[in-house]
């Protein structure tokens, strides 16, 4: 028999011993009595309360416990919002703060913003308009193989220059055009590329329906949208261009279009008539116009050669200036009219004076003569119709040299006619004007003006007396008036209606070209010799036509003018107004009349110059 020693089974002998996972044990059973440490602690439970640092916490956080899965499933989805935030913030901040994004920002707004209003005819016509076009650009800065993306844009853009466009690569610039005003198509090919820092940006390109029509008065806009001539440079002036430096974006619908005075009907009309008139007789220039003269609107208006504003690559060339608004030319026997209106209105001669023309007005060394000499004694009226250099001479050497100068002045000859169009052109003016330029003026020679000036002084003479401005934008006859000036007595401008359609009914009238049945037209021809190398030409000529119609009650005033026309067939030798211009402007006259509410009278009206009859004017009993 064995002996075996038995512990006294003590209170907590079969139960789990206490741990720090379950603090409550140690105030069940207490801590052993038996066992302390040399401060008198009991080692068990400094056991039971290690310090944890962060990785303990962490570990114990993610312990496969059920009672911490909340806490967890918080914590990985404050770290998941966090990371995007981050993300989502940067991107942000590049967007908003990106070198080249900016660049490519301020740039696409300067394009966008330059949308330009609609120009319309006065009928509502479209006469230039905005589309939308995009253009490619790059940034440099951005594009890993510059060599081989120029290899690939000049593949699908054969027009781009090389050389050019790798030196535009190779610049540190965070933006640079490639090229502007792609097709739909070329954008397809570029985007299929796929080229890193290459991309697209919308652009409003200006575009011309009508091609050459009005080209003249429209003028043109660059490929920045911006006008370059004419009524698109006029547009800029008015306060446009201001806008989009601003930087307000402005598209064409936030914009009023520009109603222009123009008839486009008309306007193709008369340049079809030009070009006929131009090939013809063989002329190196011609030009046209037609003026309402009741509101001193600007109906039509063609200089040939012109261009297409559209592409308008020779708009610059020397000869496809605009002759009725920019060039300056002697006016010819055109310029009469003025000296007989002058004459007239000073009340020192009138419609029965007489003045002689038996033999040449010497001056000096100097001879005036007549082209068509009568050597006898004429009227007024037979001054104006047989075109006497010598009768205006002594009627302009009658008033004198400062009382010709002012009336002229008053007619706006001698100063800068100021119109919508940028383009305008100053008088050529006698440095020292004494009587031999006074007699020369007088039937045309010594003073170039541009033609419009002299359409404008036309209009006054025969619409009762008021100087109207001319105007290319569409107004009322009481708005014209508003400024106006009356220049010359209603009777003189009643006599100058009627020796300006005596010219015209008359056989030895030189007008009589023009004199288109049913319209009752009324004018004045004009040749000058062109000034060449300091000296007139004796076989270069400067021819002009001014007709009114109806002469009666004018509406329009229609002007016609051929730079070096050639005797053709049919002229006899001959290459002055009344056998090129003339004809020229009875065909215009014919064509676009009607259009112009002008429909034809076949008989002739009652007593359409009442006072020349009471005065008993030569050629009023014809």
């Amino acid at each position: 028999m064995s002996l075996v020693l038995q512990e006294p089974q003590t209170e907590w002998q079969g139960k789990n011993l206490p741990d720090d996972a379950n603090p409550q044990v140690d105030a069940t059973y207490g801590t052993d009595p038996m066992v302390e440490d040399a401060n008198g602690a009991s080692p068990r439970a400094s056991a039971r309360r290690p310090k944890r640092g962060i990785l303990g916490h962490a570990r114990e956080l993610f312990r496969l416990r059920h009672d911490k899965s909340t806490s967890r499933v918080g914590l990985a989805a404050a770290c998941f919002v966090g990371l995007f935030s981050l993300i989502g913030g940067r991107l942000v901040f590049l967007a908003v703060t990106s070198e080249n994004t900016s660049e490519v920002r301020r740039a696409a707004s300067s394009e966008i913003s330059a949308a330009r209003p609609d120009i319309v005819d006065r009928n509502g016509e479209i006469l230039a308009t905005d589309v939308k076009m995009v253009s490619v650009f790059a940034e440099p800065r951005n594009i890993i193989d510059k060599d081989e993306a120029v290899e690939l844009l000049t593949a699908v853009l054969p027009d781009l220059d090389a050389t050019d466009l790798r030196n535009k690569l190779g610049t540190k610039k965070g933006f640079v055009w490639v090229k502007r005003e792609i097709t739909p198509r070329q954008q397809a090919e570029v985007h299929r590329l796929g080229i890193p820092g290459i991309g697209f940006l919308p652009e409003n390109k200006r575009i011309y329906p009508n091609a050459e029509a009005a080209a003249h008065v429209l003028g043109f806009a660059n490929v920045d949208n911006v006008g370059i001539a004419g009524m698109e440079k006029y547009i800029d002036s008015m306060g446009l261009q201001d806008l989009n430096g601003a930087g307000f974006n402005i598209s064409a619908a936030d914009l009023k279009p520009v109603q222009l005075s123009l008839d486009l009907r008309v306007q193709h009309a008369l340049r079809d008539e030009l070009v006929k008139g131009m090939a013809k007789f063989k002329a190196k220039a011609t030009a046209g116009a037609i003026l309402d003269v009741n509101t001193g609107e600007i109906i039509a208006l063609v200089s040939l050669p012109d261009y297409d504003p559209n592409n308008p690559v020779d708009a610059l060339d020397k000869d496809r200036i605009n002759r009725i608004n920019v060039g300056v030319f002697e006016m010819g026997s055109t310029f009469k009219a003025l000296t007989v209106a002058m004459a007239l209105d000073s009340g020192k001669y009138n419609i029965n004076s007489t003045f002689d023309a038996r033999s040449g007005l010497r001056y000096g060394k100097f001879t005036i003569g007549d082209y068509h000499a009568t050597h006898r004694v004429l009227t007024t009226p037979e001054v104006f119709v047989h075109s006497s250099n010598i009768g205006t001479a002594r009627m302009a050497l009658g008033i004198g040299v400062e009382g010709h100068k002012t009336f002229l002045r008053k007619m706006g000859q001698l100063s800068r006619l100021e119109t919508e169009l940028p383009e305008s052109a100053l008088p050529i003016i006698p440095p020292r004007w004494g009587e031999l330029n006074t007699m020369t003026i007088a039937f045309g020679h010594g003073l170039a003006v541009a033609p419009l000036q002299a359409l404008m002084a036309v209009g006054a003479l025969v619409n009762g007396g008021v100087l109207i401005k001319p105007t290319f934008l569409k107004r009322t006859e009481a708005e014209a008036r508003q400024n106006a000036l009356q220049v010359i007595k209603p009777e003189t401008s009643e006599a100058m209606r009627y020796v300006m359609r005596l010219n015209a009914s008359v056989p030895e009238g030189s007008a009589s070209s023009a004199a288109i049945a049913g319209f009752f037209v009324g004018g004045k021809t004009g040749t000058a010799e062109k000034v060449i190398n300091g000296r007139y030409s004796k076989n270069k000529n400067f021819t002009t036509f001014t007709a009114v119609v109806p002469a009666d009650k004018p509406k329009y005033v229609f002007l016609t003018i051929m730079d070096e026309p050639q005797a053709v067939e049919g002229t006899y030798g001959f290459s002055t107004a009344g056998w090129n211009a003339g004809p020229v402007t009875g065909n215009i006259v014919e064509r676009v009349a009607p259009m112009l509410g002008v429909p034809p009278r076949f008989e002739a009206p009652s007593q359409p110059f009442p006072l020349m009859s009471r005065l008993g004017a030569w050629g009023s009993n014809r």
